[in-house]
């Protein structure tokens, strides 16, 4: 694909919790991890125009247009079925932005923004589109201002974030499982470097936050936040950390079983985290 061009799940004009104050989100389409607990599975994957998804749009906003899905967003009523028609977790409904769509969004709503974060999916799969992105940003007088951030599973390598470093602001990072085995068995893929990759970014100035999933029975026991505090002290400074609560909403398969976190625990460890003097703590408000 076009470095100037991404796949794009969904876009918000404005969140107040993808990072500081309020933000233009992307949410680009493709994942690398394939978390059991993921809120947004049909990010996962990428489509391979199989026309699953088809026959079950009640609206036919979909449809099959030289081989490709095509999808008409002036149909769609959001019944999201296609998304639970595909076999593979993607989202037909996803389209192709290039930069200047981007440019032009962020124009329009530029008074009420503080910057932007690119999401995902893994938002560093499409990292060539996010540099390209990012200098654009920057190198426009009336955008300048807004700060660019990306949320990330952490799993790229010292090159990848090198390559996008002097153009980002921010990056938050969400460690899955600090137990090698814990994070296999969650995300089907090795935490390495997801570690490395909060380090070497916190080293350079960029690590904005670290977030961290509690899940009960799984990555809410003394050993998993043992594990966070100790990773916290080992850094040269202070750092944000923002703890959340496992739900169920939009979880598939055998996750959506699992309890949610009661609230309570969630505040429990925000405190204990804060005696440790690690850095800002944050939860979700109520």
């Amino acid at each position: 694909m076009n470095c100037l061009q991404a796949p794009v799940s969904k876009i918000l004009t404005w969140s107040c919790v993808d990072g500081p104050g309020n933000r233009m989100v992307l949410f680009l389409q493709g994942c690398n991890f394939d978390c059991a607990m993921c809120h947004n599975p049909h990010t996962i994957g990428q489509c391979n125009d199989c026309g699953d998804c088809i026959p079950v749009c009640p609206t036919s906003a979909l449809s099959m247009m030289g081989g490709k899905i095509h999808f008409d967003p002036e149909f769609c009523t959001n019944c999201d079925d296609c998304l639970n028609a595909c076999p593979i977790n993607a989202n037909p409904m996803a389209q192709t932005h290039g930069v200047e769509d981007i440019l032009a969004l962020l124009h329009e709503n530029r008074t009420f923004l503080s910057g932007i974060t690119v999401s995902g999916g893994e938002a560093t799969m499409h990292l060539a589109f996010i540099r390209a992105l990012f200098t654009a940003i920057g190198d426009d007088e009336k955008l300048c201002h807004l700060t660019r951030f990306i949320d990330s599973n952490g799993h790229l390598g010292t090159a990848g974030w090198r390559s996008v470093m002097d153009v980002t602001d921010g990056v938050m990072v969400d460690i899955k499982a600090f137990d090698a085995k814990l994070h296999m068995r969650l995300t089907r893929r090795a935490n390495a470097r997801s570690i490395a990759s909060a380090r070497l970014l916190h080293e350079a100035g960029k690590l904005y936050e670290l977030r961290y999933l509690m899940i009960p029975g799984h990555t809410d026991s003394d050993t998993e936040i043992d594990a966070l505090i100790a990773f916290a002290k080992s850094l040269d400074s202070p750092v944000r950390i923002r703890l959340n609560g496992f739900r169920t909403h939009g979880v598939r398969d055998e996750a959506a079983l699992w309890p949610a976190l009661e609230r309570e625990t969630l505040v429990a460890t925000a405190a204990r985290l804060e005696q440790a003097n690690l850095g800002p703590v944050s939860i979700p408000a109520l």
